[in-house]
């Protein structure tokens, strides 16, 4: 059985197609991304601009037919975040309808974090010590704290990238001052956060955004290192500060020219540095990981396990 699974974020749109039997074994025949940018511009009066909802229109009626080009028996799409939250969500998910007969099921918050996790536990088969994986999306960002293979606590924060790229519209380069204020945005809107791991403390923290990959990317390309990341890859601590750095000091102009940096990263990578450093040194995490296993792999992972998908 051939399926694809279609993730329509607000940064990115993503599609994975794999095959599958009886017994839950699957390969993944296909895995890619496109940048639709739904929150280009700004969502003026909470709407995705026209410009950027004709981009992700386009963009997942050429995922419907390269799905169909691998034989996909079924199609699965999801939204979050931009389409989630805006007025105009929904005559997105009806264009899509109308058009190719695909139901786009529009996640809340808690579900998405949910299929995160099924995705990252896919990846890494044993999750016994405590852990808390962080997905930067676009528009959100969601927070799981799992413990011996189940999820403990889990939270979506409208923190996004491109959120906090129009909410804060930054210097080039971004400044100290800037920085802080930052921090401080996070410290008051992460207290539910700071509550939990002062209960249930963790030691490792699995990043399974885009965020983390283009982190990774970055630094194996400095190293000369093939960047085919399986299911996990660790970060070294002094790698991750030496990017941040680089990046927190960059102008827009020098990022373009980093090695390992997609384009479609350049504005939203520093914020999301920020953040994961913040997040690593206010809960003195030592130890950090990406899973290229995420959303749509935990879709996967309900499929295999013969789960009905929620509506």
């Amino acid at each position: 059985m051939v399926t694809a699974v279609i993730d329509c974020g607000t940064n990115t749109f993503n599609l994975l197609i794999a095959t599958y039997n009886a017994n839950g074994e699957y390969s993944i025949v296909l895995n890619t991304k496109r940048s639709v940018k739904l929150a280009e511009g700004g969502l003026v009066d909470n709407k995705i601009a026209h410009k950027p909802f004709q981009r992700g229109l386009k963009t997942f009626y050429e995922f419907v037919e390269l799905a169909k080009t691998y034989k996909a028996k079924t199609i699965q799409a999801f939204a979050t975040s931009a389409i989630r939250d805006t007025l105009n969500g929904p005559e997105f998910v009806k264009k899509v309808l109308d058009k190719t007969g695909v139901i786009i099921q529009v996640l809340n918050g808690d579900t998405e974090a949910q299929y995160i996790y099924k995705g990252v536990n896919l990846a890494l088969s044993s999750l016994e010590k405590p852990i808390l994986i962080m997905d930067i999306g676009g528009g959100s960002t969601e927070f799981i704290v799992a413990e011996e293979n189940q999820v403990v606590w889990k939270k979506s924060f409208d923190l996004g990238a491109a959120r906090l790229l129009e909410q804060f519209k930054p210097s080039d380069p971004i400044t100290q001052e800037e920085i802080e204020q930052i921090k401080k945005h996070f410290k008051q809107e992460l207290k539910p956060l700071k509550a939990q791991l002062k209960k249930k403390p963790v030691e490792r923290l699995i990043g399974c955004s885009g965020t983390f990959e283009s982190l990774a990317e970055m630094i194996c390309a400095q190293k000369n290192q093939s960047p085919a990341f399986e299911k996990i890859y660790p970060f070294d601590n002094d790698d991750f500060k030496n990017i941040y750095n680089q990046l927190i000091n960059s102008t827009e102009k020098q990022r373009k020219e980093m090695p390992g940096l997609v384009d479609y990263r350049v504005d939203t990578i520093v914020f999301a540095a920020i953040f994961i450093r913040h997040i690593k040194k206010r809960f003195n995490i030592d130890q950090m990981f990406f899973s290229p296993y995420s959303l749509k792999e935990g879709v996967l992972s309900d499929i295999l396990s013969n789960n009905t998908v929620p509506q």
